[in-house]
């Protein structure tokens, strides 16, 4: 049987992964407080170990050599990982859980944490650590125990669960609405419209469902975030077509006024993902908390 090679030292890991970054052992060296003929000793020892050179000189520069480069691409993902189990410990203290979820950021902020209270109550032996994700990862190679995605069920790797729909609503702040006399969808046509850069045809699908000239439908503010267009949208800066669960305050508030609803695609929902393959305790707790948010508080 082959012997298990010997594991390299963190320090070593991590003088060859700032030096791979770098692509210099001078920056690496002044990153980690250390001279740079340490560095290179110390790239040159993990050389030894693996038995590959991991950088060739070119001129007075050091470049990866295509080992170098397969080794840092796993090793940044292993220092991560290395990285958060720390953190999870360090969070977890003397006693609980930790609970690793990852959450669209708007949606995190403006319809999960307003809730969140509740759950810490209900388990206050479990430790919420948490995460901005805007596209589907590994949850297992993340270590993620669940995440908020909103889409079609297509996570590979994921368990997916329906949460909500999005219920999307036209928008507008009340002095905007009488400023350009709005009265009816139709109104919108004529008026500055707040743009999510993710969904460039969000105004013409509106449009068209309101039997409207579309023409004008990409004119108006860009944004690649909710809760930018939320900020703008309050302001009076144009018309947006927003989420009903990320605008719940404003509406009931009467901030922001609903001019039209309008309709989505069945597939395009908010769905809560875990991993394949079971779930801890401690996430489906969590995932039966989540579920049973949407409809106490739709019938509220």
């Amino acid at each position: 049987m082959a012997q298990t090679p010997p594991l390299p030292s963190l320090p070593v890991l991590r003088s060859f992964e700032a030096a791979a970054r770098h692509q210099s052992f001078t920056m690496a060296a002044e990153e980690l407080g250390l001279t740079q003929g340490a560095i290179s000793r110390q790239v040159r020892e993990l050389e030894e170990l693996i038995g590959a050179r991991l950088f060739a000189r070119v001129g007075r520069s050091v470049q990866l050599t295509p080992a170098g480069r397969g080794f840092a691409r796993d090793l940044g993902g292993d220092l991560a990982r290395l990285r958060q189990s720390v953190s999870r410990a360090v969070a977890a203290g003397d006693g609980g859980s930790i609970l690793s979820v990852a959450v669209l950021p708007t949606f995190g902020s403006r319809w999960l944490m307003p809730r969140l209270p509740d759950f810490c109550a209900r388990h206050p032996d479990i430790q919420l650590s948490f995460s901005s994700r805007g596209e589907p990862f590994d949850l297992q190679e993340a270590r993620c125990d669940v995440a908020i995605h909103f889409g079609r069920a297509d996570w590979p790797g994921a368990q997916l669960t329906p949460l909500c729909p999005e219920n999307l609503r036209a928008v507008a702040a009340p002095a905007f609405i009488e400023r350009h006399g709005i009265r009816q969808p139709a109104d919108l046509c004529h008026a500055p419209l707040l743009q999510l850069s993710s969904r460039p045809d969000a105004w013409a699908g509106f449009f068209a469902a309101h039997a409207q000239d579309a023409t004008r439908a990409g004119a108006g503010m860009l944004f690649d975030q909710f809760s930018l267009m939320i900020s703008a949208a309050l302001q009076g800066l144009g018309a947006a077509l927003l989420p009903v669960y990320l605008i719940e305050d404003e509406l009931s508030q009467g901030s922001l006024c609903a001019v039209a609803a309008v309709g989505s695609p069945q597939e395009a929902s908010y769905h809560i993902a875990t991993p394949l393959g079971g779930t801890s305790r401690e996430a489906a707790s969590f995932v039966s908390w989540l579920r049973r948010q949407v409809p106490r508080r739709r019938a509220a």
